[in-house]
């Protein structure tokens, strides 16, 4: 049978790093309140004019140089992203021109949080049915020039930073068994009545005009969050969706060498881990130095994974994530 592998990995990070005690600065908040509630204690932030495909394009060059294939190379492009670079096109068709790639298809996902893991299912069924033979899937935020840095603002504005992390996906002749390298299981799921939950307003297409000065004042142009709901949902359905693909793949924590969750509060992350009996070491985390970067996070952490050594080929990794929808999902891959 096919499967879909991971042929290159790459990240970008904004060089302008934000830490706890400069966001002090403008709103009631402290270094020690933001590290005890997520974890998190520097974020990145682009400069003026730099858009969710300026972050993409980096990383996704460095992917395809480890992967050792050209932009024309590709046959599609999946970028998960819910801050686009303008409202239409997708940023998938800037991303698609500025790399030189051939007339092939592109296509944004908006699935917040769980970007990258429908992203993967997307790709996977794809490159398995030998419709494409390689796939970039990208994940990039740029979450700083949409978030209100006053006091109303601070419990969600803390948490987020900006990024890109892309993956190569390619399709490899596989025996059909666990030990076969690829992804070996993805599950994605969604609740739409959380919706209201975790969402960002405007502009908005029941209005018109879509964008008003009233909403403007009333702040809904930022996220807004119900933070202990999300909090309970996400310590719930992460394990939940994890140890579904476990289950159907006939495995166990212990098979599992790394656990690469998303990136939305440490505390999460932890508690999700415990369930699953997954030890401290096992986990990649990196939300202390960049904060959440939504779609983006699992990429990253990939990225970042494979770059410290760390990650070697025939390591089993689970990823897993939950986010604005609600969404989630989860997936075995073995590098």
């Amino acid at each position: 049978m096919i499967r879909t592998v991971i042929e290159g990995l790459g990240h970008y990070l904004p060089p302008r790093v934000v830490t706890n005690e400069e966001l002090a600065q403008s709103m009631n908040t402290s270094d020690e309140w933001i590290v005890q509630r997520t974890g998190i204690r520097e974020r990145r932030y682009v400069e003026d004019g730099v858009g969710a495909s300026d972050l993409a394009l980096p990383a996704a060059q460095k992917a395809l140089e480890q992967a050792g294939l050209a932009p024309t190379d590709l046959d599609l492009i999946i970028f998960a992203t819910l801050s686009p670079d303008v409202c239409f096109p997708g940023s998938a068709c800037f991303l698609q021109a500025r790399l030189g790639c051939r007339p092939i298809a592109a296509l944004d996902i908006r699935t917040q949080c769980s970007g990258f893991l429908y992203g993967l299912q997307i790709a996977d069924a794809f490159l398995r049915t030998g419709t494409y033979r390689h796939v970039l899937l990208v994940g990039a935020e740029v979450h700083s020039t949409g978030l209100d840095f006053s006091d109303r603002g601070r419990d969600v504005t803390v948490l987020f930073g900006d990024g890109a992390g892309a993956v190569v996906l390619g399709a490899r002749e596989g025996a059909g068994l666990p030990s076969d390298s690829g992804v070996l299981c993805v599950r994605v799921c969604a609740d739409g009545t959380g919706a209201k939950e975790l969402w960002c307003v405007a502009p908005t297409s029941a209005r018109m005009p879509r964008l008003t000065h009233k909403m403007l004042e009333d702040g809904l142009h930022f996220p807004q969050m119900n933070g202990r709901l999300v909090f309970r949902w996400a310590t719930e359905k992460m394990p939940e969706a994890a140890q579904q693909v476990l289950d159907e793949m006939g495995m166990t924590a212990n098979d599992v060498r790394w656990f690469v969750p998303h990136q939305a509060n440490l505390r999460i992350n932890e508690l999700v881990a415990r369930k699953l009996g997954i030890p401290d070491e096992r986990c990649w985390n990196n939300i202390e130095r960049y904060g959440n970067t939504t779609a983006a996070t699992i990429p990253i952490g990939l990225s970042e994974l494979a770059e410290s050594g760390k990650l070697q080929r025939g390591d089993l990794l689970l990823l897993a994530a939950f986010g604005s929808g609600f969404t989630w999902g989860s997936a075995l891959i073995r590098y």
